[in-house]
């Protein structure tokens, strides 16, 4: 049966290849690296799949994570799904020198996910992502506030939080808290839904289904 999930990675440094290729076959997820082949993703306006652009112009941010854990989630839910392919999750780059592929995702695009660590140094550039590049195109956005420690104390999140206020920004209420378990899941080969059964990972893998349930993903297309 054909996966009701697929990953597409438009971002040159590959980083999402180099995690699929570590989980091999226990992928939960159908893959493919585009970066070359951009004009591959005019084949997503013949489907009736919900394509999600995850996009943020700085790098670091956690946008790979992001692409592959809320792509592992949705495809947990809809494992025993009949319908065919029903979301595509889209890595885009993360410098301002490959906008042009950026810009063709959201050409596809029905929705965009912006994450934003609770980091001053990601303000300006999230900043123009979301002025420049996402609002012109009129598409549904969302920031999603990523990689926050709890152990740092609520300041960085609240002055984050602040921040996305005042620039009037949608915002996702799930919080991405950083655990180490998340960033040691690309060299142990791993997605969210294959993290080992510990308390621990059980509060890694409730931040991605508490998003993914937020946002509305894993229902029908």
């Amino acid at each position: 049966m054909p996966s009701s999930v697929y990953v597409v990675s438009i971002d040159p440094q590959a980083s999402t290849v180099w995690w699929a290729n570590r989980i091999g076959d226990q992928l939960p997820f159908d893959f493919s690296q585009e970066h070359e082949t951009p004009e591959n993703l005019a084949a997503l306006a013949t489907t009736k799949a919900k394509v999600h652009v995850i996009a943020n112009q700085k790098g670091g941010v956690g946008k790979t994570t992001k692409t592959m854990n809320l792509a592992a989630v949705v495809a947990d839910v809809l494992a025993h799904s009949d319908r065919g392919l029903e979301h595509v999750f889209i890595d885009t780059p993360g410098s301002l020198q490959d906008e042009n592929l950026l810009l063709e995702a959201l050409k596809y695009a029905d929705d965009v996910l912006v994450p934003m660590p609770p980091e001053g140094l990601a303000f300006d550039p999230t900043a123009r992502t979301v002025e420049r590049v996402i609002k012109p195109t009129g598409l549904p956005y969302r920031v999603v506030i990523n990689n926050w420690d709890p152990r740092d104390g609520k300041a960085d999140l609240e002055d984050t939080q602040a921040y996305i206020e005042a620039k009037g920004w949608p915002v996702a209420r799930t919080v991405i808290r950083r655990y180490k378990v998340h960033t040691r899941a690309s060299v142990d080969g791993r997605v969210v839904t294959q993290y080992p059964k510990n308390r621990v990972s059980m509060e890694a893998r409730e931040d991605f289904y508490r998003l993914a349930i937020e946002l509305g993903y894993g229902g029908a297309a």
